[in-house]
């Protein structure tokens, strides 16, 4: 083995945010330096997603045990690293992808293999002694020039700007409101420090609105947004506008507001479900239309998944519709699958894809996906999941890769505070731009 290559890996079953358990894996090097990384997970998951491989054994966790996944890692996967060198992401991931072999990572499990590809990136960044965002840079840009893209994709590196949680619904919150997430965008912040404080000052005072309303404004969901039980999907949209002013920030100027729909949870027979709303029952047409209106009524800058993931002429009408003015995202749509950000980008039925790696398996798939996605002039948003971990991973990954915006949840809850605080580190860093 040459100096200093990987000496060792070993997975554990570990728990995440929702105490459900997932993959962390430790990588050792030869001179005794460690890395590690956790699995994230979701619970809004699209049906094309990598496989997370669990027990099934109903008295143990109630069937949600990874120590199958676990063992793939330490008995097969381990034994065909053991000696390659950690700053080579490309090699390491197609080692992975060669023995597992399918499109869902249905062999070693999704969420064993990006446990795996997320440790080689923190192994290879303390073998070369840079921060992890700049190693990821650097293999983002050796990847671009092995396989015809331009690395001219992606600026240099970038904080991104959060779009964070406020209100959530659907499964982040035991289904009080169908969509499942308000957000805000501080896009007139003039820095990350600046941005963060403001959604701070308005998250506090979201609360103090919806308590002094009479509903659960200290009850919090999956990503820690609140989870009132409100009277309809709009009243959770005009509570964060109050809130916006109430934090003396302007609507529209200073704070816009993002959605997450979610929509393919509440999609049956072709139609659109909608529980909150009296039982209304739309078709595409009519779901597009009632997205159209609220844009018009609110300073909605970004929709992700309006419409369920296989509603592909449907996709296809919100965007001639609002296309130009709004961030259409795909995250059921696409679920950072390059081949389904392709028949995207041929229909054109989105603008915008959201990047969330365990989606895919490994960071070389990743970001595959994302140069698609850049070559099309497609933003990006990169995402963490509802079930999360003290893993602040994310955050480099979402400044290496220039991504636009980062989608971490809501700013209580420490698995969401890790990423929000290492972005705080990286933006002392002069190497860094802010969007």
């Amino acid at each position: 083995m040459s100096e200093n290559n990987i000496s060792s890996i070993k997975a554990r079953e570990v728990l995440d945010s929702r105490g459900r358990p997932t993959v962390q894996v430790e990588i050792w090097l030869q001179d005794g330096s460690t890395a590690w990384a956790i699995a994230p997970s979701g619970a809004s998951t699209g049906s094309a997603e990598a496989l997370e491989l669990r027990d099934g054994n109903a008295s143990r966790y109630s069937g949600l045990g990874v120590l199958k996944a676990v063992e793939n890692v330490n008995t097969r996967i381990a034994p065909a690293l053991i000696g390659l060198a950690p700053e080579n992401q490309s090699a390491i991931d197609a080692v992975m992808l060669d023995m597992d072999q399918t499109e869902q990572k249905t062999n070693l499990g999704g969420n064993a293999m990006i446990a795996v590809s997320l440790a080689a990136a923190h192994a290879g960044a303390v073998k070369t002694g840079v921060p992890l965002y700049q190693h990821i840079r650097a293999q983002l840009v050796a990847w671009c020039r092995s396989n015809g893209h331009s690395e001219d994709l992606f600026s240099e590196p970038t904080v991104p700007l959060p779009m964070t949680n406020m209100i959530s619904g659907g499964l982040h919150a035991g289904g009080n409101l169908d969509f499942q997430d308000v957000l805000i965008m501080p896009v007139g912040a003039p820095d990350y420090p600046t941005c963060l404080e403001w959604i701070v000052r308005v998250y506090n005072q979201l609360s103090k609105l919806l308590t002094n309303d009479g509903y659960e404004g200290w009850l919090v969901g999956d990503e820690g947004g609140y989870g009132p039980r409100l009277t309809s999907n709009r009243q959770a949209v005009e509570f964060v506008i109050r809130a916006i002013q109430a934090a003396g920030l302007i609507p529209g100027d200073q704070v816009t507001l993002a959605l997450d729909v979610a929509a393919t949870h509440f999609y049956r027979d072709g139609l659109y479900h909608l529980n909150a709303e009296g039982g209304q029952v739309l078709t595409a047409d009519q779901m597009t239309e009632r997205l159209c209106d609220w844009v018009d009524a609110f300073p909605i800058t970004s929709i992700e998944d309006g419409l369920a993931e296989d509603d592909w002429d449907g996709w296809q009408g919100l965007c001639d519709a609002l296309g130009d003015e709004v961030e259409l995202v795909g995250d059921d749509l696409f679920t950072t699958n390059v081949r389904r950000v392709r028949k995207g980008i041929e229909l054109s039925a989105a603008n915008s894809v959201l990047v969330k790696v365990n989606q895919i398996g490994t960071l070389s798939e990743t970001f595959e996906t994302m140069a698609v996605a850049r070559d099309a002039g497609m933003s990006m948003v990169i995402s963490a999941r509802s079930g999360e971990s003290e893993d602040w991973t994310l955050a480099d990954l979402a400044t290496a890769v220039s991504g636009d915006r980062i989608k971490i949840g809501s700013i209580v809850r420490s698995e969401r505070l890790a990423k929000y605080n290492r972005l705080l580190a990286i933006a002392e860093d002069v190497s860094c731009g802010w969007v």
